[in-house]
């Protein structure tokens, strides 16, 4: 996870909200962030071969420790993020979008971000607390009530944010090919 729901949940902005809902929309954004960048943000020095069974990924890693983010790759069955629930002895607790199934072989690689990456998230969700329901108004009067729309292209929203929201993803796009 890009940024912690706990953390924004401390914020004055975000008092009082679901912290599940809040957790689905930090999930997703970080999903948007890492298709839009085309940047899985891994850490390839932090990265382990470990066989998954019973829920649990046997083995161990110094860099690893609760709460970070981990993508597994190369099992055929478990490929995705999880965020380390736990580690005792020689194996890691996982929690994620789906279950971890039994597997022989599975490459664990931690997830990175950046400090802008996460300041950037936390803007979005300002944003998307405080805007979402104003999207496409350009301007509004109140007296005698006038509404007026802007066009929402690619000149200027990306993903469904405004593009002067996203700019800090600009250093970490990588060419797709």
């Amino acid at each position: 996870m890009v940024v912690k729901a706990e953390t924004l949940l401390e914020m004055e902005e975000f008092k009082g909200m679901d912290a599940d809902t809040l957790s689905m929309k930090l999930d997703a954004a970080e999903n948007l962030i890492r298709s839009y960048t085309n940047n899985n943000f891994q850490n390839r020095i932090m990265r382990i071969e470990a066989a998954s069974v019973g829920g649990k990924l046997t083995g161990s890693c110094p860099y690893f420790e609760a709460g970070d983010t981990l993508q597994i790759t190369r099992s055929g069955v478990n490929d995705g993020l999880y965020v380390v629930e736990g580690i005792t002895g020689a194996s890691i607790r996982l929690k994620g979008s789906h279950r971890l199934y039994d597997c022989p072989s599975n490459m664990v690689t931690k997830v990175v971000y950046p400090a802008d990456i996460q300041k950037g998230v936390i803007d979005m969700m300002v944003w998307e607390k405080n805007n979402r329901q104003k999207v496409g108004v350009k301007s509004e009067t109140l007296s005698r009530h006038e509404v007026t729309y802007f066009d929402q292209d690619s000149g200027n929203q990306v993903m469904g944010y405004p593009v002067s929201l996203l700019g800090f993803l600009k250093p970490y796009i990588k060419p797709r090919f």
